[in-house]
């Protein structure tokens, strides 16, 4: 799917409203898929108690305002949206929503709860003037697996409920260690939130990952070692886009980092080594160390970058960062943030209407299959059309089947069909393979050569029904690439008629 096809979602939306029209439940269900369609992506922070989420989602953001520490606020959704003045909005269960106080602290926004408790709301909503949040709405959840059982229940519902699409159209999932119960979380979301069309719209962050090499300057190298391994391990390749680390703590340290700060960080680096290095061997050692910096700023350095933090703020102004913002940068860079913006950049928000428009197929698919009305069946075949017409579903369910190595295509193909459908971004020279300022020419040259080869995979008689199914999805693809090129001479070949989900009443079979 790509923005022409939102039209014809909300079109289904109001379409549905007809045949429902005396059932209450529904009508919420379309008032809230017509929200939707109009919303930015919505990204979910996702993962075990203390895994870093309302850190990650402050780094993401650039600013203090998800609440770290283990109050009440941490115990309910929190939904950030953007707006041009600040406000926050809570949302208790069985009333109507409720404004407080937006107050900031230190540079951090306070959510002052007044006489409300975590378990009186059903969520909270942060609207905020920021750039990120014009792209893509950001979701904080409770922990995965806690120890209250009803904390977990909160993100489950909101992530994965069982009678509706999950409320996310896909998730960052942080993990300090990978447990069965992550697996099992992120097989749910999978199952639920790509309904049947089984895509993959997770992706894994190795959170904390500075505590893996124990803060050393190289933890982050240590770190991307352990997310490789997990990348091999099938159950979580199957699941997730990739793992990344990161170290969340750094990163939000860097995009918020002041000048007094760095005032801090300079006059450490400009100790003697003998001075210098038997303070930073540990967090305690830093904290008990009295001299070139006071008792209260060591204390709060270390809550803003932990000691690997400030190990390697003190490295990199020795190595030539001479202010905040040149020092901010580097920290950023080594923190592995730009990997996960990049990677949600790439993967999430390049594909954005086709998540939300599959949250609406797939939403409005159960409702006409739980209550099949006569005067739905209007409905049903505009859902049946767009499955049909909806390429990138198509290319979403086979990244799908290559991360679970079921795509019925030869080994050898499986890469370049990966990149071709937009596994390494959706730029048309990153499908192709070819450098970025490519001549027009070279690049349909180049096109041309993929599509043949495609087209022959797809027809050969020695390939699976299943291999040369994947083979027209990515033939598909390169024909759209050619038209988006305007590879003139390229020949359209047969259309690509399965739906992503699967055949549906014979439809796709017949098209064959």
């Amino acid at each position: 799917m790509t923005d022409t096809d939102i039209p014809q979602a909300a079109a289904l939306v109001h379409a549905a409203r007809t045949p429902y029209a005396d059932d209450l439940p529904v009508q919420r269900v379309l008032d809230e898929l017509d929200r939707r369609l109009g919303e930015p992506l919505r990204l979910a922070v996702a993962g075990i108690v203390k895994a870093g989420k309302s850190t990650l989602l402050n780094a993401l953001l650039g600013e203090r305002i998800a609440p770290t520490d283990a109050g009440e606020c941490t115990r309910v959704v929190t939904w950030y949206r953007y707006a041009d003045l600040p406000s926050i909005t809570v949302h208790p269960h069985g009333a109507g929503p409720q404004p407080i106080p937006v107050r900031r602290t230190d540079g951090r926004l306070v959510l002052d709860l007044g006489s409300f408790h975590a378990d009186d709301l059903d969520h909270i909503e942060v609207h905020w003037p920021s750039r990120v949040l014009q792209s893509m709405t950001l979701i904080d959840t409770p922990g995965i697996a806690s120890l209250s059982q009803d904390l977990s229940a909160r993100s489950l519902a909101l992530l994965t409920p069982d009678a509706s699409p999950s409320s996310a159209d896909a998730i960052l999932y942080l993990v300090r260690h990978l447990h069965a119960s992550d697996l099992k979380f992120l097989e749910a979301f999978r199952d639920n939130a790509a309904g049947p069309t089984q895509t993959v719209n997770a992706l894994a962050v190795l959170s904390r990952a500075d505590e893996i090499g124990s803060g050393r300057i190289d933890s982050l190298l240590s770190a991307r070692r352990v997310a490789e391994r997990y990348e091999q391990q099938g159950d979580l390749s199957s699941l997730a886009l990739g793992v990344l680390p990161v170290a969340g703590l750094l990163a939000e340290g860097a995009r918020t980092l002041r000048e007094d700060e760095f005032a801090s960080f300079r006059r450490l680096a400009a100790l003697d080594r003998r001075e210098r290095e038997p303070m930073l061997v540990s967090a305690d050692r830093f904290a008990r160390t009295a001299g070139v910096l006071p008792q209260t700023t060591r204390t709060e350095l270390l809550d803003r970058f932990g000691i690997f933090g400030i190990r390697l703020a003190t490295s990199l102004i020795r190595g030539g960062a001479h202010d905040s913002t040149a020092l901010a940068e580097q920290l950023v860079a080594h923190s592995g943030l730009n990997d996960v913006v990049a990677t949600v950049r790439l993967q999430f928000r390049a594909r954005a209407a086709t998540l939300k428009a599959r949250a609406v197929v797939d939403a409005l698919t159960r409702i006409v299959a739980e209550d099949p009305r006569p005067a739905a069946r209007e409905i049903d075949a505009g859902l049946e059309r767009m499955q049909l017409g909806a390429h990138g579903l198509r290319e979403l369910s086979l990244l799908g089947r290559i991360r679970t190595g079921d795509t019925g295509l030869p080994p050898a193909l499986v890469a370049e069909a990966e990149r071709i459908i937009g596994g390494a971004g959706e730029e048309a020279s990153v499908r192709l393979g070819v450098p970025a300022d490519a001549a027009p020419d070279d690049a349909c040259a180049r096109l041309q050569d993929r599509l043949d080869h495609w087209r022959a995979v797809s027809g050969s008689p020695t390939i699976s029904r299943a291999g040369a199914q994947a083979a027209r999805v990515v033939a598909r693809s390169l024909e759209r690439m050619a038209s988006e090129l305007g590879c003139g001479r390229v020949l359209p070949g047969p259309a690509d008629v399965v739906p992503a989900g699967g055949p549906r009443h014979g439809a796709a079979e017949s098209a064959q």
